[in-house]
């Protein structure tokens, strides 16, 4: 009985010493909780909410520019909705910069860490990310001033560089994604665009070229062309702005008279436009009996002896 009161006398503290290390802790935890805690803990709430109000502010007033500027079509988007469409993914993405960096900086001067080195370091920092960085310092350049300029916005067609064509899906200060017409995303950094061709600014223009026989009546197939885009343009108001000029015989091809006709349409709407003017020509010409030829092979049989 002895030895077994012996064996516990050493074993308790060994056991004990553990829960009363977490115990010390947690007394220190509460301490400091007690002197200081609940004072950073106030302060950085009240950092908190001034960032949750900032954002919400920069949210509304992106929110009153688009609708500022909406002219309420759902079919048609104009320049002017693009424009604040990108305007504001660009004031959304620096706002949320700006709230990381200032809430990191104010929790780290609650927590007792001296935050001047770090501003004064910022200087050497940016001198270094300037001359390792100067990609990403120039994809920011040419962001900034494509926006300023307008020269492209979500939801524009572009094509870049003769690269790339698609609709611009995102545009930040430093890329730039293109969803083409097969759903791929393209992230172009900005600093590498060097030309760019915009499908859809303020208007488009869809050209179609129709082939008619040489046996068919060409004065006949314009009218009839010209009598399409009329009431496309009447069917289509929303996307057809002008009615289709048929500018006359572009080409005396190999089996076919060519006639040229060019609609001016919405700011995209041009290849939509194009298939339907297509659909109703052939249409038409079916039943007017007005030919549209094409290719054919003749094939000869030899005779066996």
């Amino acid at each position: 009985m002895g030895q077994l009161e012996v064996s516990f006398a050493f074993l308790t503290p060994a056991l004990l010493d553990p829960v009363a290390q977490d115990a010390r802790k947690v007394d220190r935890f509460l301490h400091w909780m007690d002197q200081h805690g609940w004072t950073v803990l106030e302060h950085l709430g009240t950092v908190l909410v001034v960032c949750i109000l900032f954002l919400w502010a920069v949210k509304l007033v992106t929110r009153i520019i688009r609708r500022a500027v909406d002219d309420g079509n759902d079919g048609v988007t104009t320049d002017a909705e693009r424009r604040a469409e990108t305007l504001g993914a660009v004031l959304m993405n620096a706002a949320w910069v700006l709230v990381v960096v200032f809430f990191l900086l104010m929790m780290m001067e609650e927590l007792g860490i001296n935050i001047a080195p770090l501003l004064a370091g910022a200087g050497i920092a940016g001198l270094a990310i300037g001359f390792g960085g100067q990609a990403l310092v120039k994809d920011v350049i040419t962001g900034f001033f494509m926006l300023m300029e307008n020269q492209y916005g979500v939801g524009d067609i572009i094509s870049v560089d003769d690269a790339h064509t698609g609709e611009v899906e995102k545009m930040t200060l430093r890329i730039t994604v293109l969803r083409d017409s097969e759903g791929r995303a393209h992230f172009i950094p900005n600093g590498t665009i060097t030309r760019v061709v915009v499908l859809s600014k303020s208007y488009a223009k869809a050209l179609v070229d129709i082939g008619v026989s040489y046996e068919a009546d060409i004065d006949q197939a314009m009218d009839e062309l010209r009598a399409i885009g009329a009431q496309l343009a009447s069917d289509w108001p929303e996307r057809v702005t002008e009615a289709t000029n048929v500018q006359g015989v572009q080409a005396l091809g190999d089996s076919a008279v060519v006639i040229r006709t060019l609609t001016r349409t919405a700011p995209g709407k041009q290849w939509e436009v194009a298939r339907e003017f297509r659909r109703r020509v052939f249409n038409t010409f079916k039943e007017k009996g007005i030919d549209i030829p094409f290719p054919q092979m003749v094939v000869h049989q030899k005779e066996r002896s």
